[in-house]
């Protein structure tokens, strides 16, 4: 059978991303205030989905296509510096290299921003740890049912659509939340810095990946 804890880690790594401002949220309720209307802040949500998947399924297929090429042992390694160079980029400089896209965009201009802020924070290389597993899994069933690769696409879209259904569900709530509820004064009074904490956990599982 298929390990459960991978399913709950892209999930949860889903869950991150919509809680962090800087990846969605904060742009949908910001927009939503911009043009006084709440179903804009909703209808805000599906290019940002729409985006953040589209730079997760970059980097999910591309590990599918090296898991045919490389061996575990050195796909684990390369997945392993590459998350903690990563992370130390981010960590440092990160905070200089903001997306920038005015609130009058429209909606395809969100969905490009989004691809975008998805891709500056290596949220793809996070979930090549838990794709890993997964992708064992598919290789044996594929050897023992020659299906070749089959396997390997389905769990990778599934990975896709789990963490970014995830990702959506925190996404809309806190943004519902915010914009009938809270407001945004709350972000001066004070706000946990997800974006440190993101680079310190990229930095955290690359050397988990290599010590291990």
């Amino acid at each position: 059978m298929t390990p459960l804890w991978p399913w709950l880690v892209l999930a949860g790594l889903g869950a991150f991303h919509g809680l962090n401002p800087a990846m969605g949220w904060l742009f949908a309720v910001a927009l939503g205030l911009y043009r006084q209307s709440r179903r804009v802040v909703l209808l805000s949500l599906v290019p940002i989905a729409f985006g953040h998947a589209l730079a997760i399924a970059v980097v999910v297929y591309l590990v599918v296509g090296l898991g045919q090429a490389v061996d575990a042992h050195a796909l684990r390694i390369l997945t392993g510096c590459l998350l903690i160079g990563w992370g130390a980029f981010y960590l440092v400089y990160g905070h200089r290299h903001r997306v920038r896209i005015g609130l009058r965009t429209g909606y395809a201009g969100l969905g490009v921003w989004s691809f975008l802020m998805a891709s500056a924070h290596g949220a793809g290389l996070m979930l090549i740890p838990a794709l890993m597993p997964l992708q064992e899994h598919a290789q044996h069933a594929e050897h023992m049912h020659a299906m070749p690769m089959a396997g390997s696409i389905w769990i990778a879209a599934l990975a896709v659509a789990v963490h970014t259904l995830a990702m959506l569900a925190v996404t809309g709530v806190v943004a519902v939340v915010v914009y009938d509820f809270v407001g945004l004064g709350f972000l001066r009074r004070g706000w946990v810095n997800l974006d440190l904490i993101w680079a310190a956990a990229l930095i955290a599982m690359g050397l988990l990946l290599l010590l291990t």
